[in-house]
């Protein structure tokens, strides 16, 4: 079940990407990004996250994992000691990251960025997340100051 889950997510997460990458951005490519792919991701790591937090599904975990949780390195380690911990942390970043992505995309059009200037956040942000978003907000900052930080 977890290694469909995972092949299904990813398969979503990159057409969102190859849609914000290459498709026109037009009301409905943006619509179709955030509510077939973002709010989908979300709404699978939802229910997964839910029944794997009440144990009914995969609550097996690794010998010796300990007690899952956010309070601790520990915690968290348990948390992600199972196949189904893996594809719902997977499915977390999947979701946000994309959401990233169409939030650079359109910030950058809005600022007057070239596709091909958005190009190389956009896929350190699909590689990387947190990578492609800082690199962004330090080229957007002269931009952004200069239009009066909208």
């Amino acid at each position: 079940m977890w290694s469909v889950l995972f092949t299904a997510t990813n398969l979503l997460a990159i057409a969102g990407w190859l849609l914000l990458a290459a498709a026109p951005r037009k009301p409905a490519v943006h619509s179709l990004i955030m509510y077939l792919g973002v709010a989908v991701l979300c709404l699978t790591y939802t229910v997964a996250f839910a029944l794997f937090l009440t144990g009914a599904v995969d609550p097996v975990r690794a010998a010796g994992a300990g007690q899952p949780g956010f309070g601790s390195i520990a915690g968290v380690r348990a948390l992600f000691a199972s196949d189904g911990g893996v594809v719902i942390g997977w499915t977390h970043y999947l979701a946000f990251d994309l959401f990233t992505g169409l939030w650079i995309a359109a910030d950058a059009d809005n600022k007057q960025f070239g596709r091909l200037v958005q190009l190389p956040f956009l896929l350190a942000t699909f590689m990387a997340g947190p990578v492609g978003l800082l690199a962004w907000l330090i080229v957007r900052e002269r931009r952004a100051r200069a239009r009066g930080r909208s």
